[in-house]
């Protein structure tokens, strides 16, 4: 894999964290100048503690620290199959944050939810259904306010037509759905490998932008993420969502957060376009790109419906933001759409925010998740940070 796969902008801040056998601990780390920065300091010895920060960016920028590589050799060595684990690697960039994805965000997704529902995880019936949901709708859904008059007419006539779906509730009724995605400490980062549960024989991924919170639920900054996903066990009933997205090694997220300052900030998150490519070792190639300006909801909406009076982070949280991207490219037999083969390598990438790239593995061949919160926590008092 190239040094250069991780593409980071030239400009801007960033938040990481990085690790290597010997380390006491795992440690939180910036990139400047092309080198990658311990900045784990006692005023702030985790990811969750900077962004806690009144301005987390600032506080990054003017931290002190030392050089533990550079930013290309780092990158190079965090790819799971020839990582050396003497040597510094990436890891994910939050650690105590709460991981939360929302749904449905996308119309295009949309319709692949329902579809899924309707096919109750047949691969076989997806293309058919899939014509058909799109001429019996006969409407342009992206241009629906959820919750607004509009919408509720539309699910009024739909339901009247026999087509309504809980995916199409959260798509344009008034409420967003929001889930857990992983626990604290669960997710994995730039050059890991990502777990496909194993009963699952349709899946994708989910190119997202996640944004990353505070305690108050304020928006410091946005990763990348790979919001893995089981099509047909999720399609089989949306009450095996956790199955479908809470596996080992199923949270992706990285290679870096990139905090708000005067060069990136909420706009930029909005306007962003998400390319997103897979590689397989049979030569498959698929190519997509997500559009954050077609979003159904805001960012700001997407968080307020996940903290406020009705629900506290105090270790802030990280969101994944939804994705309009579906891939339906056939990828074998014509009309069963695509699925993952072991060893795709996924590439997620935005200028702002760089690239995001991992292999894709079944879950129990994936690296366990053996380091928590308990953990984080001794090594730290071990070290006299906290």
């Amino acid at each position: 894999m190239a040094t250069d796969a991780i593409r980071l902008p030239d400009d801007g801040v960033f938040l990481g964290r990085a690790f290597a056998e010997g380390w006491s601990h795992p440690a939180v780390v910036t990139v400047r100048d092309g080198s990658v920065v311990d900045i784990t300091s006692k005023a702030a010895p985790t990811s969750r503690d900077i962004c806690e920060q009144t301005d987390p960016a600032a506080f990054v920028a003017a931290a002190s620290g030392k050089p533990v590589g550079t930013l290309a050799d780092i990158a190079a060595n965090s790819f799971a199959a020839t990582r050396d684990p003497k040597k510094p690697y990436l890891l994910s960039p939050i650690d105590l944050q709460a991981v939360k994805a929302a749904g449905v965000t996308f119309v295009v997704s949309l319709l692949e939810r329902v579809i899924e529902e309707q096919a109750r995880g047949s691969i076989e019936k997806a293309e058919a259904i899939r014509a058909d949901i799109a001429s019996l709708i006969g409407y342009d859904l992206s241009k629906l306010k959820p919750g607004s008059d509009e919408a509720m007419a539309v699910k009024a006539k739909l339901i009247e037509r026999g087509v309504w779906s809980q995916y199409l509730e959260v798509g344009i009724g008034p409420d967003a759905e929001v889930f857990t995605k992983c626990q604290p400490m669960g997710s994995v980062g730039f050059g890991s490998d990502v777990g496909l549960h194993p009963v699952s024989t349709w899946n994708n991924p989910e190119p997202e932008v996640a944004v990353v919170a505070s305690s108050a639920g304020r928006i410091v900054g946005a990763t990348l993420g790979n919001d893995v996903n089981l099509r047909d066990v999720e399609g089989r009933s949306a009450l095996l969502l956790g199955k479908a997205k809470d596996n080992n090694a199923s949270a992706s997220l990285g290679p870096f957060i990139r905090l708000f300052d005067r060069s990136f900030s909420l706009d930029d998150v909005k306007s962003a376009v998400i390319a997103l490519r897979v590689e397989g070792e049979d030569g498959f190639v698929l190519d997509g790109a997500s559009s954050m300006a077609e979003i159904s909801r805001s960012p700001e909406e997407l968080v307020s419906a996940a903290v406020g009076p009705h629900h506290q982070y105090p270790d802030g949280f990280v969101l994944y933001l939804g994705t309009m991207f579906a891939p339906v490219k056939d990828r074998g037999e014509a009309g069963k759409g695509f699925t993952h083969h072991i060893g795709d390598i996924v590439t997620i990438s935005t200028d702002e925010l760089g690239a995001l790239v991992n292999r894709v593995r079944l879950s129990p061949d994936c690296m366990p998740w053996s380091y928590g919160a308990s953990h984080l926590m001794r090594d730290l008092a071990r070290s006299g940070l906290i």
